[in-house]
């Protein structure tokens, strides 16, 4: 008969055999059919009792070689790939790969391309936090802040589909521009959402969750990153922001035209717990909604007349030689593309650093001595998107 170990007994049990550990620690698998682990992520819990010892992420579930099928396309066509890797904020993806790509192309985009390119990106962020908004909510046990989310988030939606045809993925920033002008009537139509929304934030969205009782006490506190954590971790967005670390590449490194605007940059101030705990981080979120609108009204009074795309783009897409890194930051955090042109159709080698990965490599950490129940707190607070991090 074949020799029976000890470890192999444990892990029949559900008990964790590594050193460091003891006998009587269970593993437990949350996810990925787990609706809060947000997509097909696995959380390796390595518990005592109901406190956590150690939570690993495991991923990969999702990978679809966005990198190899990028090098395998020529320049406009790798736009719909890119939407796909945050399907919750394909805008701001277009976003960073067209900037990227025009980076080394040195060409000049127009200006009324500009003043769209932020309008549908900053309409995408506040899209993207709507979703981080209500998912929190319904992690939480509240089930309304979910439908008040989805029910703002179609006429976002709706603006999108009126000016491209998408309400998900969209291929609508593209090299050198925009692929269509805004609508009649869409500035009336932006301008009276705006206003609506701004006062739900306000009398809706922080009475129902932000400032509830029960809310506060299962987020502050809970999953606190520290500022050297976040640095040393690379954390980005409103993880970064939420530990109080003053950073926003719109205002810290300026891309397109944020430069023109005026606006907050919102960072975690502990108000209800400690710096860096999940409450800040949910609040950032809500916080930069309110700062999005500000941007968006400003850019809607300043847009002027004009073309949409670059004459310098013709029907094929000529990139020079060279190599280049560019960014954003997107609703989850500083999103980059690093690409080796020779010279051909398409990207020689191009390379996406994505902000959910780093953001997520974190959790370990921060969930070490809190419970089982905290864990969904926790990874709910980091807002992150698996085709993020797969990619």
């Amino acid at each position: 008969m074949p020799e029976i170990k000890t470890e192999d007994v444990y892990i029949e049990l559900g008990r964790h055999p590594k050193a460091g550990f003891a006998a009587e620690d269970l593993i437990l698998q949350m996810g990925p059919q787990h609706p809060s682990t947000h997509g097909v992520l696995r959380l390796e819990c390595v518990t005592d009792g109901e406190i956590i010892k150690k939570a690993v992420p495991k991923i990969g579930y999702l990978h679809r070689c966005f990198d190899k099928h990028a090098e395998n396309e020529n320049w406009q066509q790798v736009i719909p790939y890119t939407d796909r890797i945050d399907y919750l904020a394909s805008m701001n993806q277009n976003f960073s790969y067209a900037i990227t790509v025009e980076k080394l192309m040195d060409i000049e985009i127009p200006e009324r391309a500009e003043y769209i390119r932020v309008i549908v990106s900053e309409l995408q962020r506040i899209a993207s936090h709507l979703i981080a908004f209500g998912t929190y909510g319904l992690d939480m046990g509240a089930f309304t802040p979910f439908l008040y989310a989805f029910r703002d988030r179609e006429t976002i939606l709706d603006f999108f589909e009126k000016i491209c045809g998408g309400r998900l993925l969209y291929n609508y920033i593209w090299i050198g521009g925009v692929s269509h002008d805004l609508y009649d009537g869409f500035k009336e139509e932006c301008m009276k959402f705006l206003d609506y929304f701004e006062e739900k934030i306000h009398n809706e969205y922080n009475p129902l969750l932000s400032f509830n009782k029960i809310f506060i006490e299962r987020t502050a506190n809970v999953g606190i990153i520290t500022p050297e954590q976040a640095i040393d971790y690379g954390l980005t967005g409103p993880c970064l922001r939420g530990s109080g670390i003053d950073w926003d590449l719109r205002r810290d490194d300026p891309y397109s035209i944020y430069d023109r605007f005026d606006f907050e940059v919102i960072v975690g101030k502990g108000e209800k717990g400690t710096v860096g705990d999940s409450w800040d981080r949910y609040m950032v979120r809500i916080w930069e909604m309110v700062e999005s609108i500000r941007i968006i009204r400003q850019a809607l009074q300043q847009i002027p007349e004009g073309d949409i795309i670059s004459e310098k783009v013709g029907k094929v897409v000529k990139v020079p030689k060279g190599e280049v890194y560019g960014r954003t930051e997107t609703p989850r955090g500083e999103l980059g593309f690093y690409l080796i042109s020779e010279g051909g159709k398409g990207p020689a080698r191009l390379k996406s650093r994505s902000p959910c990965f780093s953001n997520l490599c974190v959790i370990e950490e921060m969930s070490q001595g809190y419970m089982l129940a905290d864990l969904v707190a926790i990874l709910a607070s980091i807002d992150i998107v698996l085709g993020c991090i797969d990619r």
